[in-house]
C-alpha cells in the first residue's frame, strides 16, 4: 500500500543549500525510494521571486514522489503539519560584525520559528538545525518550543563526519564507504573535535583500526583535525561560496539515519542535547556519536577517552557553554 506523503520543511529555501537539497528530498535520498513527499518552502519577502522560481523549477523536474510544494514567506504556513522540519534559514556573519551581534539576529529568527513549529507542526516532528551557528540555534529553538521534545532536536554536523570519513579515504586510498565510525565532537565550529581513535576501515583481511593503517600520529594528531575543522573555510575560498552541494547531502544522510536507522555496528555524528554523557555538560547541544533505530537516536556509551581527546572535548564544550550564555544574554 502506498504511504502517506510526508511533509518536510525547508527554511532559507530559496539560498545555496535550499536549492541544492530540495531536489535531493523530492528524488528519495532523504527519505527512501518509497516515500512521497509534500515539500513546504520557507524564505524571507525580499527572496520570494527566487522562492517562486525554485517551486518552478520542482515542478518542471516532474519528480514522481513530489505530491506537493507549498512555498511562502509566512512562517505559519509552512510549518503547518510538517513532519520534518530542516532549518538552513539564519543570519550569517557578515564583515565587521560582533559574533553577539549575529547572535542577536539568530536568537530572533529561532524565536520565531521555534513558536510556529511547536504550535503548528505535526506531533513528534523531527528538528534539524543547520544555519550556523548550528548547535546554539538549535538551542534556542528548544528554548522556545518546549513542548517539542528534547530529544527531536538536532544540530547537523554530520557534514563534518563526512569530511573525516574523505580525508580518511583519500590519505589510505580506499573507497569511502570502506570507513566508518568516525566522531565528530562538540560544536559545529573550528573547536570540533574530529575523531579516528574508534574508526575503522575494511580491508581484504579484517577490519582494522585507522589508527593503525594510517600509522601517522602526527598527521592525525594535526593535520588531519586541522583539515577537517577548516574545511568550510577552505570550500569558501575556492568557490567564493559556502559549501552547499555537500551540506545538502548530510543533511539527507542525518534525517536518513535517523528516520530508517543506521547500519549494524556503524554509528554517526550528530549534534543531540547533552545529558551529561562523557562528562559534557548537560544542557548543550553537543555533537556525539550516536546510533539510530525506530527513529530515536542514542548516544554510544563507553568508549575510551585517551587525555589528548579529552583535553579537545573540554575546549569545544567551554566554546559551546560560552556561545549559550551569549545567546541567553540576547534573550534580555
Amino acid at each position: 500500500m502506498a504511504k502517506e506523503p510526508a511533509r518536510v520543511l525547508v527554511t532559507g529555501a530559496a539560498g545555496q543549500i535550499g536549492y541544492a537539497l530540495v531536489p535531493m528530498i523530492a528524488r528519495g535520498i532523504m527519505l527512501g525510494a518509497d516515500q512521497p513527499v509534500i515539500l513546504h518552502l520557507l524564505d524571507i519577502p525580499p527572496a520570494a521571486e527566487a522562492l517562486n522560481g525554485v517551486k518552478m523549477e520542482l515542478v518542471d523536474a516532474a519528480f514522481p514522489l513530489l505530491k506537493g510544494v507549498v512555498a511562502t514567506t509566512d512562517v505559519v504556513e509552512a510549518c503547518t503539519g510538517v513532519n520534518i522540519a530542516v532549518m538552513v534559514g539564519g543570519f550569517p556573519r557578515k564583515e565587521g560584525m560582533e559574533r553577539k551581534d549575529v547572535m542577536t539576529k539568530n536568537v530572533s529568527i529561532y524565536r520565531s520559528q521555534a513558536s510556529a513549529l511547536e504550535k503548528h507542526a505535526a506531533p513528534n516532528c523531527k528538528v534539524l538545525v543547520v544555519a550556523n551557528p548550528a548547535n546554539t540555534n538549535a538551542l534556542i529553538l528548544k528554548e522556545f518550543a518546549p513542548s517539542i521534545p528534547e530529544k527531536n532536536i538536532t544540530c547537523l554536523t554530520r557534514l563534518d563526519h563526512n569530511r573525516a570519513l574523505g580525508q580518511v579515504s583519500e590519505r589510505l586510498n580506499v573507497q569511502v564507504s570502506d570507513v566508518k565510525n568516525v566522531i565528530i565532537w562538540g560544536n559545529h565550529s573550528s573547536s570540533q573535535y574530529p575523531d579516528v581513535n574508534h574508526a575503522t576501515v575494511k580491508t581484504p583481511s579484517g577490519e582494522k583500526g585507522v589508527r593503525e593503517l594510517v600509522a601517522d600520529d602526527a598527521w592525525l594528531n594535526g593535520e588531519f583535525i586541522s583539515i577537517v575543522q577548516q574545511r568550510g573555510a577552505a570550500i569558501i575560498k575556492a568557490r567564493k561560496l559556502s559549501s552547499a552541494l555537500s551540506a545538502a547531502s548530510s543533511a539527507c544522510d542525518h534525517i536518513r539515519d535517523w528516520v530508517l536507522g543506521t547500519p549494524e555496528g556503524t554509528w554517526v555524528s550528530m549534534g543531540v542535547y547533552s545529558d551529561g554523557s562523557y562528562d559534557v555538560p548537560p544542557g548543550l547541544i553537543f555533537s556525539f556519536p550516536v546510533t539510530c533505530q525506530h527513529g530515536e537516536w542514542k548516544i554510544v556509551q563507553g568508549l575510551s577517552i585517551d587525555e589528548f581527546s579529552r583535553k579537545k572535548l573540554n575546549a569545544t564544550a567551554e566554546e559551546l557553554s560560552e556561545e549559550k550564555a551569549l545567546a541567553y544574554s540576547c534573550l534580555s
